[in-house]
């Protein structure tokens, strides 16, 4: 239960996001992690809804709860951000291939959790979560390596130590 609290705690804090960004230095980083997580927030959103309907362990339930809450919070900020900035709220789903990134896509999740027995559901959940949290992590960790943007900047290191931690917290619980 001590582990669920610190968790829950690590992801709220990313709602406390630093506010108006209109006139610190913004780069095309900025813009595109913000974007790229936007996108991910949402299909994040999805896979967290799919535990809704679902008879779930109650520290899965609570996680998928808490992640839900935390992405459409993270995601109105870095929404008022891009539109603060001037920028496209969507990006080209191959612009950003140039680094390394692959295309974000929880479509094949969501249609593959969606047919899982309940018996299996939990886990395959999990797995989802910890992969699509993974990604955020690897986006965040992008943002911090090339981002100018303090209010991104700080939003990216927020992302990295929550999701690590909810991986962490996942896998415990896959374990148990």
């Amino acid at each position: 239960m001590r582990r669920l609290l610190i968790v829950l705690f690590l992801a709220c804090t990313a709602c406390a996001a630093p506010g108006v960004q209109e006139e610190a230095p913004v780069n095309a980083a900025d813009v595109m992690f913000l974007q790229m997580m936007v996108a991910h927030n949402k299909q994040g959103h999805e896979l967290a809804r799919l535990a809704e309907n679902r008879e779930l362990p109650a520290r899965v339930e609570q996680l998928a709860a808490a992640m839900r809450v935390t992405q459409e919070t993270e995601t109105s900020t870095m929404t008022t951000w891009l539109l603060q900035w001037e920028q496209p709220l969507t990006m080209d789903q191959e612009a950003h291939h140039a680094h390394g990134g692959t295309a974000i896509d929880a479509q094949k999740d969501l249609t593959r959790l969606r047919k899982t027995a309940d018996t299996d559901f939990p886990r395959e959940l999990l797995n989802a979560l910890i992969a699509h949290q993974d990604d955020a992590i690897q986006f965040a960790r992008y943002e911090k390596g090339s981002g100018a943007n303090p209010g991104a900047l700080g939003l990216a290191e927020q992302i990295d130590t929550a999701r690590s931690a909810q991986i962490t917290y996942m896998l415990d619980l896959l374990d148990s």
